[in-house]
């Protein structure tokens, strides 16, 4: 099963938003790019619960929930907003507790975006 979430990036790249590969959903890097614009311009918390909540669509249309994510990625244009983006994290997964990873990065993919996750969760 492939979902799209109708981004333009998925179109021009030619990706999906998340695959379901076995017991696996995988969910592509997300941003908080919402209706082609990206929201929160300046707020990197709003920014993290956006994207990971646009991930989190995907893996329930994939037929899991906020359960059953056991890795997450976080990717950070700068590493001081990262208390940020970590209590966006524990808000959402501070009771499931996934594997976490935050990188550094020198950019993303629009000069606006402050962080981009990518999720995976386990369906057994």
């Amino acid at each position: 099963m492939r979902i799209s979430s109708g981004g333009p990036w998925e179109d021009v790249v030619g990706y999906s938003r998340a695959v379901v590969a076995g017991p696996w959903i995988l969910v592509a890097g997300t941003t908080s790019t919402v209706d082609g614009a990206v929201a929160h311009v300046g707020d990197v918390y709003e920014q993290a619960r956006t994207a990971f909540g646009i991930a989190l669509d995907a893996v329930e249309r994939c037929g899991g929930g906020p359960a059953d994510v056991v890795q997450t990625r976080m990717y950070v244009t700068d590493m001081a907003l990262q208390e940020d983006i970590g209590r966006a994290h524990r808000e959402l997964f501070g009771d499931i507790r996934p594997v976490a990873t935050m990188v550094g990065v020198s950019a993303l993919a629009h000069p606006d975006h402050l962080v981009e996750v990518e999720v995976t969760a386990y369906r057994p």
